[in-house]
């Protein structure tokens, strides 16, 4: 196995997908980022250079250490480019026959000695890893939104992984400027076991009509000295996402925590996802936000006991 990493291949170019490009290329790695879903890759190039432009504008940046991050990023369509990448990291969508699928792509063109990661959120590492072939050099690498600021990656090895993968995981978080907590194969890792009950409690919370999504995350906020509240955390995060977890961790532990609130299955039908899409539990205006007034246009819960409605429905 590589115990070096020199170049990175990121394969899923949304917002966390761009995220970790980001933050390899501003750490003077070389990385491809690979448009799983085929179609112009412009775009993501495009958000990477908003990202990085407005670290500039903050003086988080200089100028000349965006241009070279810029000039390591390279954009793409090729899976096969995954060939010459030590590390790959799948970033797709939670759904977990379309990441084997993808995994077993990956395996296909990847050099032998290149390390597979997946930033799952919350589907079982084991389950995904029966893909593959070289089991080994598996590992959950789970970063947190935006990938690019946030310093925290959970390092999830299933039983098979190589001890010397998972040091040298250990060593490129660290050099990417993250900080890495081994957590081991468990669905949702620490974080989202924790934080997926919390968000869905206080969209419950909001069905009942114990209060405003406003009221809501600011009691939070200051009572708990959060910096976002959930419901402002969760249209951040992308409603579809949370949905995915909720729908994902409930069928793997069976906890009812983990089962789906009524409004967020609504929500993610009717395609307000957040503040991707414009409007989730706020709308997201050119000049400001806002409480979204269309959260109930359709019919409130009968009974506070929204999560008997399954995840799937």
């Amino acid at each position: 196995m590589v115990s070096e990493i020199q170049t990175v291949a990121v394969i899923g170019c949304g917002l966390m997908g761009t995220g970790i490009a980001q933050a390899c290329v501003q750490s003077g790695l070389r990385t491809i980022a690979i448009k799983a879903t085929g179609g112009d890759p412009s775009s993501a190039r495009r958000r990477i250079e908003r990202s990085l432009a407005r670290a500039v504008d903050k003086g988080k940046l200089g100028a000349a250490d965006r241009d070279r991050a810029l000039e390591l990023l390279e954009v793409t369509t090729e899976l096969s480019r995954v060939a010459e990448a030590d590390l790959i990291i799948e970033s797709a969508a939670e759904n977990v026959v379309a990441k084997q699928d993808l995994l077993r792509r990956i395996e296909a063109h990847a050099q032998p000695l290149a390390i597979i990661g997946s930033n799952t959120s919350s589907l079982r590492l084991t389950t995904l890893a029966e893909a593959l072939e070289g089991t080994e050099r598996f590992v959950g690498l789970h970063f947190f939104s935006p990938a690019n600021v946030m310093k925290l990656v959970e390092i999830g090895p299933i039983a098979a992984t190589s001890p010397d993968v998972v040091e040298t995981m250990r060593s490129f978080c660290q050099h990417i400027g993250k900080v890495p907590v081994e957590v081991g194969d468990h669905p949702g890792y620490l974080v989202n076991r924790l934080l997926v009950p919390y968000i869905l409690h206080a969209i419950e919370t909001l069905e009942e009509g114990v209060a405003g999504p406003e009221a809501i995350d600011t009691a939070m906020k200051l009572g708990c000295a959060h910096p976002m509240g959930p419901l402002a955390l969760a249209d951040h995060i992308g409603l579809d996402v949370v949905f995915a977890m909720s729908k994902n961790l409930y069928a793997e532990l069976g906890d009812p925590r983990y089962r789906c609130p009524t409004l967020l299955r609504r929500l993610v039908l009717a395609g307000s996802l957040g503040k991707k899409t414009g409007a989730g539990f706020y709308l997201y205006e050119a000049e400001r936000t806002r409480e979204n007034p269309s959260l109930f246009d359709f019919d409130r819960p009968s009974s506070p006991v929204s999560r008997g409605a399954s995840p799937a429905a």
